[in-house]
């Protein structure tokens, strides 16, 4: 296995040297992780002075190790960790943030995803396939005699944005806008922000969450059938959801709700124009449908990480973790451990072998997850079937926003 030109690997430390940066890593990282899985798939990566994992089984089991969390400061103070105090230009940011279900853990998190997850249930999203399709197909209506689109901007923006808001109760006309702040937020997960990133991303958060406060006082005044006003009347266990707890409920299911989905459409529809089978066999019934569509979420997920603190010592494969370290899973990379998946690099839809790990593990699984599948499982198919003979126009370039993996434009022609 050659080693990319991005990446610098020392089995014996199990050092990695590698710019998350470098378009040569971003625009291919499987190629990197390919390289890792057979070199050193548990590495220290020195940019980010952490620990990374790459194995399947590692991951899987990180996910799920309740002595590793997505906090720390609930059983111990920034004092006995080192850890620096909030920087004062991120406090709307750090808001938002403070009650998110993907940062939280028990029994704040089980209150929380107690009172939201009834409405991502399956057979509830279910019920969302006529109106999914009927968006997919107006939004074709539009373009398919042009030969030509792009398509990310004439439909895979539009769709996850407007289905989540629509499940939430926010105007579908807010769309663009709620776009804009999602793209901000984001960008402080990507490696390498800048100040100029942070700041961008805090003044989102307040105007994101003005936003919602209107609206959750707008659905007190006047209850509707949806999301947003079932937690705001519900209880669980005696207590409702706080003004911020609603907030940054509303803010992570909006962002979470379509950016990933966004990625995955045009990775998916990149995948398998490039992979040379015919669509019309990848999709023609519901069961070819559903193993493509997880096949394109194994090969090319749109999120590649997820971190955990230490909550107490622990030992994983021979790397010793105290209370208060940080540790990183690539979930696009265990999607690719060749000791799971035979020929991990090819798109193969018929596989039959392990289950893709791009919507995590554990109790922090993508609460979601049925609804992006849904999406996928319908709108992809339907995208084939209208515009047939579809092809690549010009080489598609991936944005720079690792650890996200999502393309900046897709030009298609029919």
């Amino acid at each position: 296995m050659m080693i990319p030109p991005a990446l610098s690997i020392d089995p014996a430390t199990r050092q990695v040297s590698l710019d998350g940066r470098d378009p040569a890593f971003y625009s291919n990282p499987n190629a990197v992780y390919a390289a890792l899985h057979a070199h050193c798939p548990t590495f220290y990566w020195e940019q980010q002075k952490q620990w990374y994992f790459t194995g399947y089984d590692y991951v899987n089991g990180l996910l799920r190790d309740r002595r590793f969390g997505r906090q720390i400061l609930h059983i111990a103070t920034r004092e006995e960790l080192g850890m620096a105090e909030p920087l004062p230009h991120l406090k709307n940011f750090d808001l938002a943030e403070q009650h998110s279900l993907l940062e939280i853990e028990p029994p704040e998190h089980t209150r929380l995803r107690t009172l939201v997850n009834r409405a991502f249930v399956s057979r509830h999203v279910e019920k969302m396939k006529p109106e999914l399709a009927e968006l997919a197909n107006g939004l074709i209506d539009k373009f398919e005699k042009k030969g030509e689109v792009e398509l990310l901007s004439a439909f895979a923006d539009i769709i996850p944005v407007t289905m989540i808001a629509r499940m939430i109760g926010i105007p579908e006309e807010m769309g663009p806008q709620l776009l804009k702040w999602s793209h901000a937020y984001v960008r402080m997960y990507m490696f390498g922000r800048t100040r100029r990133d942070e700041d961008a991303a805090d003044q989102a958060a307040r105007e994101f969450a003005d936003y919602v406060k209107s609206v959750i006082k707008e659905r007190r005044a006047n209850p509707r059938d949806d999301l947003l006003t079932h937690m705001i009347t519900t209880e669980h266990k005696g207590q409702y959801l706080t003004e911020d707890e609603l907030v940054s409920t509303t803010i992570v299911l909006l962002n979470a709700g379509h950016e990933a989905t966004v990625h995955q459409i045009g990775n998916s529809v990149r995948v398998i124009l490039e992979s040379g089978y015919d669509p019309a066999k990848l999709f023609s019934d519901e069961g070819t449908t559903e193993r493509t569509v997880e096949e394109t979420l194994r090969i090319c997920a749109p999120v590649h990480i997820f971190q955990r603190w230490a909550l107490e010592p622990a030992e994983i494969d021979g790397v010793s973790f105290q209370r208060g370290d940080k540790v990183a899973m690539i979930l696009a990379a265990a999607n690719l451990d060749p000791t799971k998946f035979s020929d991990p690099l090819a798109f193969k839809p018929d596989r039959n072998e392990a289950p893709n790990l791009s919507f995590g593990a554990g109790i922090h699984f993508c609460i979601g997850a049925p609804l992006a599948r849904l999406e996928l499982n319908v709108v992809l198919p339907i995208l084939f079937q209208r515009l047939p003979g579809l092809k690549i126009a010009r080489t598609p370039e991936v944005k720079d926003v690792y650890h996200f993996h999502g393309l900046d434009k897709l030009e298609l022609t029919w």
